[in-house]
C-alpha cells in the first residue's frame, strides 16, 4: 500500500510539472506570439482602409478649393439658357473685357519676369567677376584634320628652302683647266712682256 501511495504521489508531483510547464509554455506563447498572422492581415486591412478614407476625403478638399478659386477668378456661371438676345450680348461684352484686362496682367507678369531674369543673370555674372571665376565659352566644333593641314600649309610657308640649302664652294666642282686659267686681276704671261 505504501508502495502505491509513493506512486501516485510521484504521478501527482509529476502532473503538477507538467502543468506548470505547459502554462509557461502558453504563457511564452502569447507573449511572443503577440502579432499573430491573422491580427496581421487585419491591421493591413484597417490601415488601407484608413489610408483610402484619407486618399478620399483629401481628393474632395482639393477640388473643393479648384472650384472655390475657380469661382473667385471667373465669377460664378452665368445663366444663359432662358437668356434673351441683350443679356446674351451683355454677358459676352463682360467676358470679352474680362479676357482683355488678363491678357493685359499677363503680359505684364511675362515682362516682369523676363526682366528679372535679365537681372538675376547680370547679377550672377558681376558676382563671377568679383570672384574672380570667369563663365567658359562654349567652343565650335572643329575638324582636326583641317586643322593640321593648315598647320602643315603655314610650316611650309614659314620653310623658306634657298636658307636650307647647303652651302656649296666652286672650288670643290670646278674643272682643273678652270682652276689654271688666270684670273683677271693677273695678268696672262703674254701681257706681262
Amino acid at each position: 500500500m505504501e508502495k502505491k501511495r509513493k506512486q501516485q504521489e510521484i504521478e501527482r508531483k509529476r502532473a503538477e510539472v507538467r502543468k506548470r510547464l505547459e502554462e509557461a509554455s502558453k504563457a511564452k506563447k502569447a507573449k511572443k506570439g503577440f502579432m499573430t498572422p491573422e491580427r496581421k492581415k487585419k491591421l493591413r486591412l484597417l490601415l488601407r482602409k484608413k489610408a483610402a478614407e484619407e486618399l478620399k476625403k483629401e481628393q474632395e478638399r482639393k477640388a473643393a478649393e479648384r472650384r472655390r478659386i475657380i469661382e473667385e477668378r471667373c465669377g460664378k456661371p452665368k445663366i444663359i439658357d432662358d437668356a434673351n438676345e441683350d443679356s446674351l450680348k451683355r454677358t459676352l461684352k463682360t467676358y470679352h473685357e474680362r479676357i482683355g484686362q488678363l491678357e493685359d496682367e499677363k503680359f505684364d507678369l511675362e515682362y516682369a519676369v523676363k526682366k528679372k531674369d535679365f537681372e538675376i543673370s547680370d547679377l550672377n555674372s558681376q558676382v563671377n567677376d568679383l570672384r574672380g571665376k570667369f563663365m567658359k565659352p562654349t567652343l565650335k566644333k572643329v575638324s582636326k584634320y583641317e586643322n593640321k593641314f593648315a598647320k602643315l600649309q603655314k610650316k611650309a610657308a614659314e620653310f623658306n628652302f634657298r636658307n636650307q640649302l647647303k652651302q656649296v664652294k666652286k672650288k670643290e666642282f670646278t674643272l682643273e683647266e678652270e682652276d689654271k686659267e688666270p684670273k683677271k686681276s693677273e695678268k696672262a704671261e703674254w701681257q706681262k712682256k
